[in-house]
């Protein structure tokens, strides 16, 4: 399916649409000078997610968001939806662009896809950066155990036919009413326009193809995930940033790197950090990536850090 009407926007930005991999994915870019950088979205969400972020970061960098196939504006037609096609999408988007090595910049359920750019494609990456985020094969797999805690959507996303059953047709009332309100925590960051522009996409047809996709690989990818893992750790500069303690990603990425892990703890803000606290999220990126683009990074030398702000 090719979408060519876009929806919302902002000053500074332009849209773009580039043909990789069997598939047309629509992506963002701001910013003339500096190293690039390639932010990832997570879900139920699309570039829209960075629209606070990206100006902050283009003052000095080159930015590009994508749109995941199956998400946002990109196609979203028949075919493969997983990880390592969208990895593939990826490092061809990069190639296409011209721009790499990137500082990828993922969060949330693209992680498995990030983690297999950098890991297959190293000249594709200069630094990997983690928002919010867990790996299939090291934990993630629990978010889906109800019975545990786990979160019930995991498992409606992943069965076949059941999110065009339950979810189509009610894309505002899941992502209004449910999703954004309980998994955020500062009260007037995600306004009513933003889910107005969520809703949009997922309410195209098939517009849950995307997540569909990523959330069955998910659930099946973590033995393949744990080997990639264990035949190419990342040795690029790693920075997990996570809400409140931040344990989670923190201890996710301090598996998946060869050296030390930089963290930092966004205290009091929710899962949709780069909407909820831009600032915040803006200031870690640049000080991590200034320092990498500054001096070459020696991973044996890197000193941890982990801070709250």
């Amino acid at each position: 399916m090719t979408i060519n009407k876009i929806g919302a926007t902002l000053p500074g930005i332009s849209h773009h649409y580039a043909n990789v991999n069997n598939t047309k994915l629509h992506y963002v870019s701001a910013g003339t000078t500096g190293t690039p950088i390639l932010l990832v979205h997570g879900f139920p969400e699309t570039w829209w997610t960075f629209r606070k972020l990206i100006p902050l970061l283009a003052e000095n960098h080159r930015v590009f968001a994508v749109d995941l196939r199956g998400f946002g504006d990109s196609d979203n037609g028949p075919g493969a939806y997983d990880s390592k096609t969208s990895a593939e999408d990826l490092h061809l988007l990069i190639k296409e662009l011209n721009v790499g090595p990137v500082h990828i910049t993922g969060q949330d359920i693209s992680g498995a896809t990030v983690l297999r750019l950098a890991a297959t494609y190293p000249e594709d990456v200069l630094s990997f950066t983690a928002i919010e985020m867990g790996l299939p094969g090291f934990g993630l797999e629990m978010l889906a155990d109800v019975t545990h805690g786990g979160t019930w959507y995991i498992g409606v996303l992943a069965a076949p036919n059941i999110p065009e059953m339950l979810l189509s047709g009610r894309e505002r009332e899941f992502l209004g009413q449910f999703v954004f309100p309980t998994m955020s925590a500062t009260p007037g960051a995600i306004t009513e326009a933003d889910i107005d522009e969520f809703v949009r996409t997922y309410s195209r047809p098939n517009g849950w193809r995307g997540a569909i996709g990523l959330y069955q690989s998910m659930l099946q990818e973590g033995e393949d995930v744990t080997a990639l893992v264990a035949a190419h750790k990342l040795s690029i500069p790693v920075l997990a940033i996570g809400a409140g303690g931040g344990e989670f990603t923190l201890a996710t990425m301090s598996q998946i790197a060869s050296g030390e892990v930089r963290s930092v703890s966004l205290d009091g803000v929710g899962h949709y950090a780069a909407l909820e606290a831009p600032e915040k999220v803006a200031d870690a990126l640049i000080e991590f990536f200034d320092n990498i683009d500054i001096a070459p990074f020696e991973s044996e030398k890197q000193i941890s850090s982990s801070r709250i702000i």
